[in-house]
């Protein structure tokens, strides 16, 4: 029977935390240099009074933004695996149409479409654009959830009964662990996307890396434009590529 999947990031080899590590330096350097870089933005917008978005400090910024996608993602992958976890059971198969298709159906509506139904019920501001995270990053964790525990070999989990473990000690023991390595990869997928999505919640009262992108939009100044698409870049980038180093780790231990 395969070995559990044992996460120890003090046992990675330094090289393999490299590129995250540069992301994760570049995106702290744009966001505390970026008032030092007025020069740079100026040609992007040479005819404006103002170059560098100054409403908010871009720490502050990117601290309201890590807030909205990390409850968005919690409550995803939560929902996401306790859907995936269900429906690949016995008692649950009959549901595994209708999880994927309610899953599914997020992503059917663009995320300004759920925005605009959501702000009557919630109002303005974070909750709105968290539910529309939520619905948005939901498919790609519960897909790869049911992917991952119906490529366990069913020898395996015929060994792992034959033990005389029980149902709850196989799927926490034996098919979770084995499952991980696909189902990171959908939460991976989910929590990029919605790094980039989450700036849509700059128009209903969501403030985040999103401001100086609906600001330049508003007052034709790309300046603003590049400074909040450069951060939210480096922080999308940091998070996959971090996923990604721990994927591969986790295939090292599977295999």
């Amino acid at each position: 029977m395969s070995r559990k999947p044992q996460l120890s990031l003090s046992a990675y080899h330094p090289a393999q935390l490299l590129l995250p590590v540069i992301w994760v330096a570049l995106l702290a350097l744009a966001v505390v240099a970026m008032p030092a870089a007025e020069a740079v933005f100026r040609w992007l917008a040479p005819d404006a009074r103002q170059v560098i978005y100054q409403r908010a400090d871009f720490i502050t910024l990117l601290g309201r933004h890590l807030f909205v996608v990390g409850i968005a993602a919690l409550v995803t992958v939560s929902v996401g695996l306790l859907a995936g976890v269900t429906v690949t059971r016995q008692w649950g198969r009959d549901f595994l149409p209708l999880a994927t298709q309610v899953a599914s159906l997020g992503q059917t509506f663009p995320p300004v479409a759920v925005l605009a139904l959501a702000v009557p019920a919630l109002g303005f501001g974070t909750l709105p654009i968290i539910v529309a995270l939520v619905l948005y990053g939901l498919l790609p964790i519960v897909r790869n959830t049911i992917a991952g525990l119906k490529d366990v070999d069913p020898a395996t989990i015929s060994s792992a009964r034959g033990m005389g473990m029980t149902d709850g000690q196989i799927l926490r023991q034996v098919e979770l662990p084995l499952a991980t390595p696909v189902i990171l990869a959908g939460i991976r997928t989910s929590i990029t996307i919605n790094i980039a999505t989450a700036a849509l919640g700059s128009t209903v009262g969501a403030s985040n890396l999103g401001d100086p992108i609906i600001a330049g939009i508003v007052n034709t100044n790309m300046a603003y434009v590049a400074q909040g698409a450069l951060v939210i870049a480096l922080l999308a980038l940091s998070a996959d590529s971090f996923f990604e180093v721990l994927q591969r780790r986790l295939r090292s231990h599977t295999a």
